[in-house]
């Protein structure tokens, strides 16, 4: 077992820690928001209204409205990156790496809106209704015969991906947070573990047996009612600690270019550690660039391509600006960064909430962690099973779910260190083709979001309610 994960240890190391990928990531953000005249910002506030659902015509093909769609993306991204992940790069990368986690965020939306257009575009829709789409089609039926290769990468890579990111990462930081407040003996914890992990796979498997639009129907409320908790907690306690909001966020952007090591973090930090652990935090919170919302948004009942585009966007902003900055503020300004080397994680967080909130702050960070991390296992179930469709056909489907909530129980007994690893690896083997086919099909991009905005400006798009 320590063979494994050194080996996943040094895989993770070797796609993060140069500067390609990063390049790469940051580059296609940048690279489409001049193509596309800054999307992410004039055309913020048409993606709102398309969200509130005056856009939605129930005689459009597709599975799901736009907000259906949008929480079924959301489900999967606002996760355990939102409250391990964020802990984890103040840990290891200083308040520095929350900018640029926010850097991510606003170069992702960008990305975020190219990659579930094109989704829609180059969907396939079934005689039963049943929808396929992601990049692996827009690969296909976008670009040329040759980089058909390029399609099948991805859907291998996100069959895989699904079980690190959205699943083992997942129950094992659930598992790991339950034991923690429960104040479970290192003698029972393994027994806990198995428990916890049988209930997670019970509990995920009755959702995804029903497919898509079961997983819809329950992330359209489960997602808005556990980010209004989870927010509003954060919120209490940034009142409470109100004198150290202002200098935190100052803190956060002086750091991202002065790094300082956190007590026990890494030691001579430089600037690229710093951006290298905000980066990769920010794609496992976010997945911009990752190619996995695509998938959810492709269902979405709509006709025109750039409306979905629009809608998708904002929910880099919902998960990495708004939900992850919370959880950096809230780390921060408890006094809680740094204090502990031995603290990291789920558990630095869990401090924190419940240093500014006695006795309630760990709970409300433990019922976050279980709606947030079954959230998120629902709906990368449904990645996967996209990509295991691609590759091996609809049959395939029902074998991957068993194998997938076999997964979850795995994870919920492993090491933590080695599940991040995995998740690290499989994001980044999984993003390589998505980034890889946004860049090549921009200049499509270009053409249908001046068209759409054209009309839209001579009145021709007009909410339906």
């Amino acid at each position: 077992m320590e063979t494994i994960a050194d080996l996943l240890a040094t895989a993770a190391g070797w796609i993060w820690g140069e500067p390609y990928f990063a390049l790469l990531l940051l580059g296609t953000g940048v690279y489409l928001t001049i193509r596309l005249s800054a999307i992410q910002f004039t055309g913020f506030s048409h993606g709102v209204g398309i969200m509130t659902g005056k856009y939605d015509d129930p005689k459009h093909k597709g599975q799901l409205t736009h907000f259906q769609a949008l929480c079924a993306a959301l489900s999967a991204t606002i996760g355990i990156g939102n409250i391990s992940g964020v802990a984890i790069a103040l840990y290891f990368g200083g308040p520095g790496a929350i900018f640029w986690m926010w850097v991510s965020a606003l170069f992702g939306m960008a990305i975020k809106y190219t990659s579930c257009t094109l989704a829609i575009k180059y969907r396939k829709i079934d005689p039963d209704g049943n929808v396929r789409g992601g990049p692996m089609y827009f690969i296909e039926l976008g670009m040329k015969k040759g980089y058909r290769w390029l399609a099948y990468m991805f859907a291998i890579c996100t069959a895989f991906s699904a079980f690190g990111a959205g699943n083992m990462a997942q129950s094992n930081t659930i598992a790991h947070s339950i034991i923690d407040v429960l104040g479970v003996s290192a003698d029972n914890e393994m027994t806990a573990r198995v428990i916890i992990g049988l209930a997670i796979v019970f509990l995920v498997g009755i959702v995804i047996i029903g497919g898509i639009k079961r997983i819809g129907a329950v992330a359209s409320w489960l997602v808005p009612f556990m980010s209004v908790i989870y927010v509003g907690a954060a919120l209490v306690v940034l009142a409470i600690n109100y004198n150290e909001v202002i200098p935190g966020l100052q803190s956060i952007v002086h750091h991202a270019f002065n790094p300082t090591a956190a007590t026990g973090g890494f030691a001579g930090a430089a600037v690229w550690l710093t951006i290298q652990h905000g980066l990769r935090r920010g794609l496992f919170s976010n997945e911009s660039g990752l190619g996995s919302a695509p998938m959810a948004h492709s269902t979405a009942r709509v006709e025109e391509p750039v409306r979905e585009g629009l809608v998708a966007m904002l929910g880099p902003f919902i998960d990495t600006i708004v939900i992850c900055t919370m959880t950096a503020l809230v780390i921060m300004t408890t006094g809680n960064w740094g204090l502990d080397p031995d603290v990291k994680g789920v558990a630095l967080t869990m401090a924190s909430f419940n240093d500014a909130l006695p006795a309630f702050g760990r709970w409300m960070v433990v019922v976050a962690v279980i709606l947030f991390g079954y959230s998120t296992t629902i709906s990368w179930s449904y990645y996967g099973e996209k990509g295991i469709e691609y590759v091996a056909g609809a049959g395939a489907k029902a074998y991957y779910r068993w194998v997938y909530l076999a997964f979850l129980f795995v994870g919920a007994t492993m090491k933590i260190q080695a599940v991040w690893d995995f998740s690290d690896m499989a994001n980044g083997l999984m993003a390589f083709p998505n980034l890889v086919a946004l860049i090549a099909l921009a200049g499509v991009m270009v053409s249908m979001t001046n068209k759409y905005m054209g009309e839209r400006k001579q009145g021709l798009h007009k909410p339906f309610k």
